[in-house]
């Protein structure tokens, strides 16, 4: 869900820097808001890796966040939708890596067992 948010706050970044941006200065403002929300969103990304658990995954995951904020940080200062969307892209591309982890790696329902239930009788 974060990244899917991630990836349309980008979108929506990106078009607002069109060429006409520079005759409507609210858009600037507007832009620059979407590419924050997306910079928490990879903040918290980062904050909910396991360093520890995760081992290389987690380090190179670190790495690409960080590196996707730099990035936004000189697309908004630069306003270069070029920038926006190639961070965009790669989120798309992370997304769709983890997407398809899930459904190669999930257990079908015919193999999971039945839940126990709790016995609160003692």
């Amino acid at each position: 869900m974060l990244y899917d948010e991630a990836i349309k706050q980008l979108g929506a970044a990106a078009t607002l820097f069109d060429d006409n941006f520079k005759k409507e200065p609210s858009r600037i403002e507007i832009a620059n808001g979407h590419i924050l929300k997306t910079q928490e969103i990879i903040t918290e990304l980062m904050a909910s890796l396991d360093m520890e658990a995760g081992g290389e995954i987690s380090k190179n995951l670190l790495a690409l966040y960080v590196y996707f904020n730099s990035q936004l940080l000189e697309a908004n200062m630069e306003k270069s939708p070029e920038k926006i969307l190639f961070v965009k892209n790669m989120m798309d591309q992370l997304r769709s890596a983890w997407a398809e982890v899930v459904t190669t790696t999930a257990v079908p329902p015919s193999l999971q067992g039945t839940p126990a239930g709790i016995n609160i009788a003692g």
